[in-house]
């Protein structure tokens, strides 16, 4: 198929998936009978889109939302504010919004879920009753999977994988690195939040450096032997940052496994590496607070109805966004606010005593690998026989390889139209 052929079908799965995705809220958006009180915990991709459509649902719900920060800043984008194209700000975002739509939106630290007592507890002690809980409260990291790495050694050497603080924190190191320097991306094992991040980072880095330091590099040391978009990325490096970004894969000896923040330091299976820039992404799971309830099972990750993405430990409690085991789909911003509409629809359907419609979902993910330089891959996915999330085949795409500039170029485009137009959405 030649590029204006793929450009077709692409914008063809994309219109049919949104369709699928949007399918009961764009048109029939209110659920009769709706009564009751839901509590959502967590202020992002998932967690301020299924507030947001509960409203629309049913604007007679008592909806509420509680999110430990004023301001959320997302991780979509935050790459941009590494790379130096935009300021923190750009990525950050209130809830005015939230609070104009009819949304109670209280900035508070959840410290426990009563499943049992269908309520919360916040830090100050203050509980709070719901009929239906959502948590969306992303991810927390493994610290003890790479020795020597913490929350103290993060300060010398920041994930930035939590946007914020640690995002500026990386702009700045890279922005004191002398000309000439080593930049060491560590990437960490599946299932992360985003996968395609870790590459994006190193072509943003790359693409400051190029411009500032060009005698720098960008090493990625990887636990996996492949990645998301693995070709689309390789093309763009080779084009963009000839010899600058260089890919090891576990085989070869990516594999991070010790790190000293003091000395700047890091160990891999085979060699030891000195970075003047250390950026470790340590494997993750799901937010602790999620084993207050015994939501986790155990294990890392909460498994949830494919349908209503109720969880699987216990009832009237939802579990969206990277916390949970979703199939087939990554963990994105994009399938958390999908997951979060097929959600509110299904809350509304079960608090009006009915049953849930049969949803869809979607995921885009776009990546940067400089300002006018974009690659994507779209999915669309459904619950199967097995009670899982899998792809519809034939509806998945991606950028095709060997495009021209222009092709690059409004990809990136897109990207930037995507990220307007979620967030506006999500925050108003």
């Amino acid at each position: 198929m030649g590029i204006r052929g793929a450009e077709t079908s692409r914008r063809g799965l994309l219109k049919l998936a949104g369709a699928s995705a949007f399918a009961g809220v764009a048109g029939e958006r209110a659920v009769a009978g709706v009564r009751g009180k839901v509590v959502v915990v967590g202020g992002g991709f998932g967690g301020a889109a299924v507030a947001r459509y509960l409203k629309l649902h049913s604007a007679e719900l008592d909806i509420v939302l509680v999110e430990r920060n004023e301001k959320f800043s997302t991780c979509p984008f935050s790459n941009t504010v590494i790379g130096g194209f935009n300021e923190l700000e750009f990525v950050t975002f209130g809830y005015e919004g939230l609070r104009a739509d009819g949304v109670e939106v209280l900035i508070g630290n959840v410290v426990e879920i009563d499943a049992g007592g269908n309520s919360i507890r916040l830090s100050g002690g203050e509980g709070i009753s719901y009929d239906r809980l959502v948590v969306s409260p992303g991810i927390d990291f493994k610290w003890d999977a790479i020795e020597g790495y913490d929350e103290a050694a993060a300060e010398r050497m920041p994930h930035a994988w939590k946007a914020g603080s640690q995002t500026a924190l990386l702009r700045r190191q890279l922005e004191a690195m002398e000309d000439g320097g080593l930049v060491v991306i560590a990437a960490p094992v599946t299932p992360f939040r985003c996968p395609p991040g870790p590459y994006e980072r190193a072509s943003l880095v790359a693409n400051y450096l190029s411009e500032r330091k060009p005698r720098s590099k960008v090493l990625i040391l990887d636990s996996k032997d492949g990645f998301s978009k693995q070709g689309l990325f390789r093309e763009g490096w080779e084009r963009l940052y000839p010899g600058m970004i260089e890919w090891i894969g576990f085989s070869d000896g990516g594999n991070v496994i010790e790190v000293d923040a003091r000395s700047m330091v890091v160990r891999t299976d085979f060699e030891e590496f000195r970075p003047d820039v250390a950026n470790i992404v340590p494997p993750q799971r799901a937010a602790r607070l999620l084993d207050t309830a015994g939501l986790a099972e155990g294990g890392d990750w909460c498994r949830v109805d494919p349908r209503t993405f109720e969880s699987a430990a216990a009832p009237n409690i939802h579990v969206l966004g990277d916390a949970c085991v979703a199939g087939a789909m990554p963990k994105s911003g994009h399938s958390a606010n999908s997951q979060a509409k097929a959600c509110a629809r299904a809350i509304a359907s079960l608090l009006a005593g009915e049953s849930p419609r049969e949803p869809a979902y979607i995921n885009t993910c776009y990546s940067l690998l400089s300002e006018d330089y974009g690659i994507s891959v779209a999915g669309v996915y459904r619950p199967d026989e097995n009670g899982e999330i899998a792809s519809v085949p034939g509806a998945g795409g991606s950028s095709p390889p060997d495009a021209p500039a222009e092709y690059r170029q409004a990809e990136a485009e897109y990207a930037r139209g995507w990220f307007a137009n979620i967030t506006a959405e999500m925050f108003g």
